[in-house]
């Protein structure tokens, strides 16, 4: 794909605008609009990597709001404003007013007014819902509670890479039923793969949203499974992922969340029941000799630091694409 006008446009994004939608959920997007952004993603990665310039976003700024801390996130975003021409504005809860009191809709209306985009990384998913209901600019949820769908599209971007194809594939996802998750589980579903969920009894994902991915699957020739046991869900997959068993403000569940995922540890017992050339992946940062251990995280099959480089690409597609 190579760009064809100044604004940002690229071929492959001609047939669908995306300029000036948020990006809150996979489940908002078609699938051949997320394999556009993918293309893109891989597109914008090959110009990088050629020493390519390309700045459709020249004088362009973005607000990212920060309630949780991240190392991905921020960077990835940053860098990635930078590498395409514009400028990122780093705001932690402790640098707005939507800290002290101010409200979401005030928030969204005043810095509409000063920039072209609003990033935000949250908690609770109706904030970013409410945000973008107020902003007159795209919003993008850098994570919430609920969906992480950056990371997700990332994730399948890699892939994609490395399989040359996505429908079809299993991905089996082993440990907490969480916001990670759920992108995997709604992104899959668009993209026609077969998503097997293992998870213990009372951190399974969402029910709607297992429906939703349910009703999705249906009609691209998805599936979703769930297991109690990760040994069902990782026959014959083609990817395993695996996430903290503890994520951000879940600190007091520590020892209690040990005890629940104790049989859900990605090891090579485990790994042995999927397919030879099958790819591990994590969303990262990992607890080594938790929900993995090291020879995985470390070995031939682990494609962790690809997945974790491609937060930059996919997320530069979706802000091309959004504010270009």
């Amino acid at each position: 794909m190579n760009p064809t006008t100044a604004s940002g446009k690229a071929a492959g994004l001609e047939t669908t605008s995306f300029k000036g939608r948020d990006f809150l959920s996979l489940g908002d997007y078609k699938p051949e609009e997320i394999m556009q952004l993918i293309e893109l993603a891989i597109e914008l990665k090959r110009k990088q990597k050629a020493g390519e310039v390309y700045q459709p976003l020249a004088g362009k700024t973005l607000a990212m709001i920060f309630e949780k801390s991240s190392t991905r996130t921020r960077v990835s975003f940053e860098v990635g404003m930078l590498q395409l021409g514009g400028h990122a504005l780093f705001l932690s809860k402790n640098d707005i007013q939507i800290g002290r009191g101010e409200t979401i809709p005030d928030t969204a209306r005043t810095l509409s007014r000063y920039v072209d985009g609003i990033m935000i990384r949250t908690f609770a998913h109706k904030n970013v819902v409410e945000l973008a209901r107020y902003a007159t600019v795209p919003v993008i949820n850098g994570l919430t509670d609920l969906n992480h769908p950056c990371q997700a599209l990332a994730d399948y971007m890699t892939i994609y890479e490395k399989k040359g194809t996505l429908k079809g594939l299993k991905l089996a996802y082993v440990g907490d039923g969480n916001n990670m998750v759920h992108s995997l589980m709604m992104g899959g579903a668009k993209l026609g793969l077969h998503v097997a969920v293992a998870s213990p009894a009372g951190y399974e994902p969402d029910a709607e949203i297992v429906q939703t991915t349910l009703d999705v699957a249906a009609a691209t020739g998805g599936k979703y499974t769930f297991h109690y046991d990760p040994k069902e869900a990782v026959k014959d997959a083609d990817v395993i992922y695996t996430d903290v068993w503890a994520s951000m403000g879940q600190e007091a569940e520590q020892q209690e969340r040990e005890q629940a995922f104790k049989s859900f540890q990605v090891n090579a017992e485990l790994t042995q029941l999927a397919k030879p050339d099958y790819l591990f992946m994590h969303c990262l940062p990992a607890h080594r000799g938790e929900e993995v251990t090291e020879d995985v995280l470390e070995g031939s099959n682990s494609i962790v630091f690809d997945e974790a480089e491609n937060r930059l690409h996919a997320q530069k597609a979706v802000l091309a694409a959004l504010m270009g």
